[in-house]
């Protein structure tokens, strides 16, 4: 069977409605805001993604991640999609107990916020300056920042710190140091990659001061700054568990590449 291979947006939205079953696209797909839903129908069509549908569409929705995910998470760890989930928090979580929002889809530190309690949270959203949905959770005290980048076989895992601010964010201050993972650890990272159908990952924790590991946020890309892995080697090794990946779906069927 022959099979067509398309690696950018440009070619994949020329042949978007002439795709089939057995056709391959690589590389995360650019979209817009709405334009998810397109992802679920070149699966119905049987068009095979690499990275899969699922991961992308978790590396774009910090939401999608706590429904999916939320049992590797912290406690308290919850999605408001309206007024009505946050009159709920407002009855579960305790009134002076701190809060953190991670608004759906910023990245690089930009959409955490601290309020002092839930009713503040409340009180921002009923008044329009919070949009849903949203990522709400107690905020976790005295926790270590992990970040952990999985390849294949490479795996790199680092401490992230900054005494000025509690988002540990290297672009502001931060500093890193690097994390030996155990192998619980290395388990929960493998379990969560599976359940979310990824086959490379950046994957944020949180570890506790009673040394439990939660799940903060997993993506199929993130920033580098305190890892010794050079930009270089991650695109190529990206590329390589791609070039696996295809291998696998074509088993050495004829492939003609249409970007």
């Amino acid at each position: 069977m022959s099979r067509r291979i398309i690696t950018d947006n440009k070619t994949l939205f020329a042949n978007y409605h002439a795709l089939q079953a057995g056709d391959i696209v690589i590389g995360r797909i650019r979209l817009h805001p709405g334009e998810e839903s397109l992802l679920v129908d070149l699966v119905r069509r049987g068009v095979h993604l690499i990275p899969s549908a699922l991961s992308q569409l978790c590396s774009r929705s910090k939401t999608l991640q706590v429904r999916l995910l939320g049992e590797y998470m912290g406690p308290g760890t919850s999605v408001a999609y309206d007024l009505h989930d946050m009159l709920r928090l407002v009855g579960e979580y305790k009134e002076r107990c701190p809060v953190v929002c991670k608004l759906d889809r910023a990245n690089g530190g930009a959409g955490i916020l601290r309020f002092a309690s839930i009713e503040d949270v409340y009180t921002q959203a009923v008044l329009g300056a919070l949009s849903f949905p949203f990522v709400i959770q107690p905020f976790y005290q005295d926790c270590r920042d992990i970040r952990v980048v999985l390849l294949g076989d490479t795996i790199e895992a680092y401490e992230r710190h900054n005494p000025n601010n509690f988002r540990h964010n290297l672009h502001f201050g931060g500093v890193s140091k690097p994390w030996r993972l155990s192998e619980q650890q290395l388990d929960l990272c493998r379990h969560i990659m599976a359940r979310a159908e990824f086959p490379y990952a950046h994957i944020d924790f949180l570890i506790t001061p009673s040394c439990e590991t939660w799940l903060t946020e997993i993506n199929l890309r993130g920033g580098l700054r305190g890892a010794s892995l050079t930009q270089a080697d991650y695109l190529q090794q990206v590329e390589s568990i791609h070039e696996r990946l295809v291998a696998e779906l074509t088993g050495g069927g004829n492939i003609t590449k249409a970007g």
